[in-house]
């Protein structure tokens, strides 16, 4: 009964997970990446509070920030601050079927970056996961010129690799939190909260957003910035198979370009399908080597 749940609670994340690139585009499109933090964060402390509420641990949101207040601030400042406003400007500069799958990277970027700052020995498997993953992220960035190296945006690709490293960090810097996950979701969009807040009056940007563009920034809120993730520990903590959990994200990239194609109609170049199998034979590497070791 529990792997029935365990199965339902991620393949549910997995599909929600897979809607919020579409989701991100049709945002952007009325709200600046400031503003879509601003709101989306607000929706997402919302949710998790009331989740919060729902499993009776409101009682811990203050003593757990009080017990190490300089750690959460600077966890809120990574993330959503720092990470979700590259994110989504990396979007709004890219097609989503590009931004997506380069920052799907951020795994090989954390084995990278897991090696520099907790001292973790990179193997065989490693160097191979990462050489495909990064041939993957040119091949998609430069529709398939790889050696000619000619970048749509090389901004866009810049943030969207940025944001790997700022995500990848936000984990490294988890690695030894013992504190309740949603709390620390939660606190860090606290955190946030009043900076997204002062740099949306400092930006100047009108509010002039349609029902539609509100309805898509408060899916976002939900969906890719707070439900999906108590989704997803539910997941794990249910099953007694991590890893078969842990392999269903691999679909969604796959799903997301669909949607993507499907709603917005974007073209999806073959370099990208391309470049997302490499980057995804890559993580599959990952969890090969972790299985056996």
């Amino acid at each position: 009964m529990n792997e029935r749940k365990a199965l339902i609670l991620g393949l549910s994340a997995v599909l929600l997970w897979s809607t919020v690139a579409t989701a991100f585009k049709l945002t952007l499109a009325e709200f600046t990446p400031i503003q879509m933090l601003t709101c989306a964060s607000i929706v997402s402390a919302i949710a998790l509070l009331l989740v919060c509420v729902y499993q009776k641990k409101t009682h811990t949101i203050v003593g757990t920030f009080v017990a190490n207040p300089l750690y959460y601030l600077m966890l809120g400042l990574i993330n959503p601050l720092a990470y979700y406003l590259i994110l989504f400007k990396a979007y709004d500069l890219l097609p989503a079927s590009q931004a997506q799958p380069i920052n799907y990277s951020w795994a090989i970027t954390l084995t990278l970056m897991a090696a520099v700052f907790l001292g973790q020995k990179i193997r065989t498997q490693d160097w191979i996961a990462c050489t495909l993953g990064y041939l993957g992220v040119v091949v998609i960035a430069t529709q398939g010129d790889v050696l000619g190296l000619q970048f749509e945006s090389p901004l866009g690709v810049g943030l969207a690799l940025l944001s790997t490293l700022l995500w990848a960090g936000y984990w490294i810097l988890n690695a030894k939190n013992k504190a309740d996950p949603v709390i620390a979701v939660l606190l860090g969009f606290l955190v946030a909260i009043p900076l997204t807040i002062a740099l949306s009056i400092w930006e100047g940007a009108a509010w002039d957003i349609s029902t539609k563009g509100w309805l898509a920034v408060t899916y976002v809120g939900l969906f890719e910035m707070g439900i999906t993730f108590v989704l997803w520990l539910g997941a794990l903590k249910a099953t007694q198979n991590t890893a078969r959990i842990s392999n269903l994200i691999f679909i969604s990239p796959f799903i997301s370009l669909i949607l993507l194609s499907q709603i917005l109609g974007e073209e999806i170049h073959i370099s990208t399908l391309l470049g997302l199998v490499l980057i995804v034979a890559g993580l599959v590497i990952q969890q090969l080597k972790r299985k056996a070791a």
